[in-house]
């Protein structure tokens, strides 16, 4: 049985395959740059050539992307953008429009194709992948499930803080199943809100099995519970540290707290602050998202007590080196089946293995054991 993960961060975009055959330390791996840095490279090249931009496709994650495409705008180059690809900056139009880009219509995309720099956006692209893995004799034409991460603020109305909608979207899911798999879908059901994990389904086409989709940061947490010291303590603090946004979850009977910040807007005094708040109960919503973070939420009045030695606070994600500069909580820096950068993939099986019964078995055999059949990859052939 073979699945394909893929954690679609704002630096990189980390790939697991896994397969029930293999060890897990065996899996086939890449770490490769984000389809956000892709289009923000490829716009950097091209633009000292001055030539009109137009963008079809799908939504996709912002930040750089959005950046290169701005500075476009800015230096009065025509730019063009397909109303599925404009909420890639705002899910507000107008809003697009106000930064100089003509939102234009499909059928207005034939007249232009020849006379522009055409590229199509979008988050997860099977087709590459799987070629990169058919370069190296690997074989994807037998997946059982395919499971991409991706972080989505949500389509918020108007006039309404996406903030506070992407944190009112934490509470209902968590009220709805305390569990960090609460954060995945398959494609069929993803809320009509979340629109860059619906732009994810829509922009894979026709795939060889199903679709799970999932939240990067609860994916992450989740897979670095299978680090061997996290997972033998039933009450933990675990914070992904990630490029733009950082996710602390208190986890024991399910999740019992969590908040959500923008990383550029902490320091690690500030960051300690509030996982000493998050521990004894004390933290409130307005706390971080008057500090414009997204927010807080605690659940019940049982206090998360420090260990007096080993470790204080489990740590993931790109920006973890934060907590290398003299801490005054333990950090722990999880590395489930020996590598950090993949712990969003194994939070990805996991969460794969809850909802699709036909691979439970063996995926769950295999996240605990940390073993498949006991083979080596030369010994299965891709």
């Amino acid at each position: 049985m073979k699945i394909l993960t893929v954690d679609i961060g704002t630096g990189t975009q980390d790939i697991f395959l896994y397969d029930s055959n293999l060890d897990l330390e065996n899996g086939f791996k890449l770490v490769l740059p984000s389809p956000t840095m892709m289009i923000h490279r490829r716009l950097k090249q091209t633009l000292p050539s001055r030539r009109p931009l137009l963008l079809t496709g799908h939504q996709m994650g912002g930040g750089p992307s959005a950046w290169a495409i701005e500075e476009y705008a800015r230096a009065g180059i025509p730019v063009y953008m397909t109303s599925s690809a404009a909420t890639t900056l705002n899910d507000e139009l107008d809003k697009v429009e106000s930064l100089g880009i003509k939102i234009i219509s499909e059928e207005e995309v034939k007249s232009l194709t020849p006379k522009v720099e055409n590229l199509e956006l979008r988050d997860f692209d099977f087709e590459l992948i799987s070629k990169t893995f058919n370069d190296y004799g690997v074989s994807l034409d037998d997946l059982s499930a395919i499971a991409v991460a991706v972080f989505d603020h949500g389509n918020a109305p108007a006039g309404v803080s996406d903030r506070q909608f992407r944190f009112d979207y934490l509470d209902e899911r968590i009220q709805a199943k305390n569990s960090l798999a609460a954060f995945a879908y398959l494609s069929d059901d993803i809320p009509k809100i979340m629109t860059r994990l619906q732009s994810v389904a829509d922009s894979a086409g026709e795939l060889p099995c199903p679709l799970v989709v999932m939240d990067t940061a609860p994916a992450a947490v989740l897979g670095a519970n299978f680090d061997p010291s996290v997972a033998k303590r039933e009450r933990k603090i675990i914070v992904n540290v990630g490029n733009f946004h950082t996710l602390a979850f208190r986890l024991g009977n399910g999740i019992e707290g969590v908040f959500e910040h923008h990383t550029g807007e902490i320091d690690l005094t500030k960051l300690e602050k509030y996982i000493r708040a998050l521990a004894d109960g004390s933290l409130k919503h307005q706390d971080i998202f008057d500090d414009m973070g997204h927010g807080a939420l605690v659940y019940g009045n049982n206090p998360f007590e420090f260990e007096k030695d080993d470790f204080d606070v489990v740590v993931t994600g790109p920006r973890r080196s934060i907590f290398r500069n003299n801490p005054t909580l333990k950090p722990y820096f999880a590395t489930p089946f020996g590598d950090m950068m993949i712990a969003g993939c194994f939070g990805l099986l996991a969460a794969t293995a809850e909802i699709l019964p036909n691979v439970t078995e063996a995926v769950i055999g295999s996240l605990r054991s940390g073993h498949g059949r006991g083979v080596a990859p030369w010994d299965n052939p891709a």
